[in-house]
């Protein structure tokens, strides 16, 4: 008699309806080596980089020999993977530590993508090999001191000065700006909104990292300064004109983090459900109890909605059929799911949960960010509010 096989909540990753097997063996295949480099290369260091504000630049060497950056691209040295084994690229990156996948979700989502999609031949084949394997580092540059959520706003200004364009303006909380070799940096031109290519030893060009940060500590976060910065015509972005450019990017970074934030509330369930099975309490072991069951069966399933509704996402976005309203209806489902799972299992583990120790706080920390950057959970419902009725409401 054929027995149905038993949800795999046990194994290193939570999988109640059976995803796996609904991977190809090229993505599974790619979440085992991802998963296994997390285990042995970030997590025995991640915590002591949270507390003292570092990020591991020594790692970033082993995530392009990985082929962790513009994974999806086909050409210019990428690996030319699916959009679900990036996703699940994503997703053990920040089973590890949120600021270890922002890295990559910039490297690849946010610089790298618009070089390919808006980039002349010229631009592409400069940076994206060498980003490929991380011989050079990028950023993003839109959001400003003066806003985040109306990019349209933005007081970051090009005026032509004969063939070249004078930059002038700054950008706030952009992850990876003290460790760039070139900047994304959206500004208003007379056209409308523009995307330059700022290198970093430019002139007037400066970076600042943002310090006393209680989030995404393993990870820099910096500010841009343009004083005059001349930038060449060829630097600029030749196919990017309006916000539909830089929003486009967003999408594609927005569709990483609704994976990565399953990996971070993975990462807090198996602590927690570690802790139940040895904490004793009351003669029992946690787990024992009732109340503990349902919570981390709730755990369980808020990580299975998220997984099913990014796995979809994957598939919708391989057939290039994805529309930006489904990515933030998923974006703001999985990071507020991701949040309440790890202050559930940061409360599950008691007093000790306060710990740099523990997961959980850490996770949780990171997720107050993610749940803001690449559109704030607000901005999101507004978006799928606007599809819904066909009023904007922002």
């Amino acid at each position: 008699m054929h027995m149905n096989k038993a949800p795999a909540v046990d194994c290193f990753v939570p999988d109640f309806m059976n995803i796996h097997e609904m991977l190809s063996e090229e993505e599974r295949q790619v979440q085992a080596t991802v998963a296994r480099w997390v285990d042995e290369r970030v997590l025995p260091i991640i915590a002591d980089c949270f507390e003292h504000e570092r990020f591991p630049t020594e790692l970033v060497p082993e995530m392009a020999e990985m082929g962790l950056f513009g994974p999806t691209f086909h050409d210019y040295g990428c690996a030319g993977l699916s959009n679900i084994a990036y996703g699940l690229i994503m997703q053990e990156l920040e089973r590890g530590d949120s600021g270890i996948r922002s890295f990559a979700s910039v490297q690849s989502g946010l610089v790298m993508f618009p070089i390919h999609k808006y980039g002349s031949d010229e631009q592409k084949k400069r940076w994206l090999p060498e980003m490929a394997k991380a011989t050079k580092i990028g950023c993003f540059g839109l959001t400003e001191p003066d806003g985040g959520s109306d990019p349209g706003a933005m007081k970051t200004i090009a005026r032509k000065s004969g063939g070249d364009w004078i930059l002038n303006g700054a950008k706030m909380w952009i992850t990876n700006g003290t460790l760039a070799d070139v900047a994304v940096v959206w500004a208003m031109t007379d056209d409308g909104v523009r995307g330059f290519l700022v290198e970093k030893n430019m002139p007037g060009y400066t970076t600042r990292d943002i310090s006393r940060k209680f989030s995404l500590r393993a990870s820099h976060t910096s500010e841009l300064f343009f004083d005059n910065v001349r930038v060449p015509e060829s630097s600029r972005l030749p196919l990017a004109e309006g916000l539909g450019g830089p929003l486009s990017c967003l999408t594609q970074a927005r569709y990483g983090i609704t994976w990565g934030v399953i990996g971070a509330a993975m990462a807090c369930y198996r602590e927690a459900r570690t802790f139940a099975e040895q904490r004793i309490l009351f003669g029992k072991p946690l787990i024992h109890k009732q109340i503990v069951q349902q919570r981390l069966a709730e755990m369980i399933r808020g990580i299975t909605t998220s997984q099913l509704m990014s796995l979809q996402l994957g598939k919708i976005k391989d057939l290039d059929i994805m529309h930006h309203a489904q990515v933030s209806l998923v974006k703001w489902h999985n990071c507020r799911t991701a949040m309440d799972i790890a202050r559930d299992a940061r409360d599950l583990l008691g007093a000790g949960g306060i710990s740099v120790e523990c997961c959980p706080v850490r996770h949780m920390l990171n997720l107050e960010s993610v749940i803001t950057y690449e559109g704030t959970e607000t901005i999101h419902q507004l978006v799928v509010g606007r599809e819904l009725s066909g009023v904007a409401a922002f």
